[in-house]
C-alpha cells in the first residue's frame, strides 16, 4: 500500500486558481504515472488528468486549457495547477497512480469554488 497525502484545497471564487500538491514516500514514484481524480457529492471519482514517468500528459475535456499536472520527481510530488476554476470544478481531489490502486487512495482535500 502507498501512502499518498494530497494538499492545497480550500474555498476560491469563480475564475480563480489554485495549486494542489500530492507527496509521497515512495522511493520508486519517479517510475509510476500518476494521476489526479476528483469526486463531486453524489458522483462517481473520475479521472482529471494524468502523468507519465517522462512528463506527457493527459486530460479530461473539462478540464483542458485549465488545468496543469506537473511532478517534481526530487520531491515526489505531483500537482495540479487549476486555473479559471468553475463552479463544477468543486469536488474532493485526490491523487493516485494511474490506474489507480484500489487501495492507495488518500484522504483528498476539497476544491469548493463558489462565490
Amino acid at each position: 500500500q502507498v501512502q499518498l497525502v494530497e494538499s492545497g484545497g480550500g474555498l476560491v471564487q469563480p475564475g480563480g486558481s489554485l495549486r494542489l500538491s500530492c507527496t509521497t514516500s515512495s522511493s520508486i514514484f519517479r517510475f509510476w504515472t500518476m494521476g489526479w481524480y476528483r469526486q463531486a457529492p453524489g458522483k462517481q471519482r473520475d479521472l482529471v488528468a494524468h502523468i507519465n514517468s517522462g512528463g506527457n500528459t493527459n486530460y479530461a475535456d473539462s478540464v483542458k486549457g485549465r488545468f496543469t499536472i506537473s511532478r517534481d520527481n526530487a520531491k515526489n510530488t505531483v500537482y495540479l495547477q487549476m486555473n479559471t476554476l468553475k463552479p463544477e470544478d468543486t469536488a474532493v481531489y485526490y491523487c493516485n497512480k494511474f490506474p489507480p490502486g484500489r487501495n492507495d487512495w488518500g484522504q483528498g482535500t476539497q476544491v469548493t469554488v463558489s462565490s
